[in-house]
C-alpha cells in the first residue's frame, strides 16, 4: 500500500474540486519531477516549463480520471508530461521549418496546420492578457517563472492566502475565456480538438 499515493490522490480530488491549498500541496510534490521529465524529452528549460504548466492544467482539469488500479500518480503524470513533449517536438517540426516552406524530406507544411498552430496560440495569449492584472500576474508567476505561492507572497509583500486566491480564480477565468474561444471542448472519445486543452 502506498501512504503516499493515496494521500496525493485525495489531494488530486480535493484541487479537482476547488482546494487551493490542495492544488499547492500536488504542485509542490510532483512539479520538479514533470520537470525533470520535459527537460530530458525537450532538451531546453522554456519549453519544458511549458509542458510543465500544461500537464498541471490538465491535472486540473481531468483529475477525476485519474484510477489508482492503473498506476501511481507519478507514472500517470509521466505519461502526460511525455505525451505533451512528443506534441509539442511534432509541433516545433512543423513550425521551425517555415521559413523554407519545407519540413525534413520534403514535405510541405500543411496550411491547415500552420494557422492552427497560429491560433492556439494567440488564443491562450489574449486568455491570459485577458485576466486582472493580479490574477495574470500569479498565473505567470507560477507556471512560467515556476515561483511557489511563497516566493510570490514575498516579492509582492501580499499575504500567501491572497496569492493562492489569484491563482485559483485565474485558473477559472482562463478557462471561462478559453470556454468563450471555443478551445476547451473536447468531443467524446477524443479526437484532433484534443491538441489544445485547459
Amino acid at each position: 500500500m502506498d501512504l503516499q499515493n493515496d494521500e496525493m490522490t485525495l489531494r488530486l480530488r480535493q484541487m479537482c474540486d476547488g482546494s487551493v491549498e490542495a492544488f499547492d500541496r500536488f504542485y509542490e510534490a510532483y512539479a520538479p519531477f514533470v520537470m525533470q521529465v520535459a527537460i530530458r524529452m525537450v532538451g531546453e528549460r522554456m519549453e519544458a516549463e511549458d509542458v510543465c504548466h500544461e500537464v498541471f492544467l490538465e491535472a486540473l482539469r481531468r483529475g477525476k480520471d485519474y484510477d489508482p488500479a492503473r498506476g501511481s500518480i507519478k507514472a500517470w503524470l509521466a505519461v502526460k508530461t511525455r505525451s505533451r513533449c512528443l506534441d509539442r517536438l511534432r509541433r516545433n517540426q512543423r513550425v521551425q521549418p517555415l521559413e523554407g516552406e519545407l519540413l525534413p524530406g520534403g514535405t510541405p507544411i500543411s496550411e491547415e496546420e500552420q494557422v492552427i498552430s497560429r491560433l492556439e496560440k494567440e488564443a491562450l495569449r489574449s486568455a491570459v492578457y485577458a485576466l486582472p492584472e493580479a490574477q495574470r500576474k500569479a498565473i505567470l508567476g507560477s507556471y512560467y517563472t515556476l515561483h511557489t505561492h511563497k516566493q510570490m507572497s514575498e516579492a509582492w509583500n501580499v499575504p500567501i492566502g491572497t496569492v493562492k486566491s489569484w491563482v485559483r480564480y485565474g485558473l477559472a477565468n482562463l478557462r471561462k475565456q478559453l470556454e468563450k474561444q471555443g478551445w476547451s471542448h473536447t468531443p467524446e472519445g477524443g479526437g484532433k480538438d484534443e491538441r489544445f486543452r485547459l
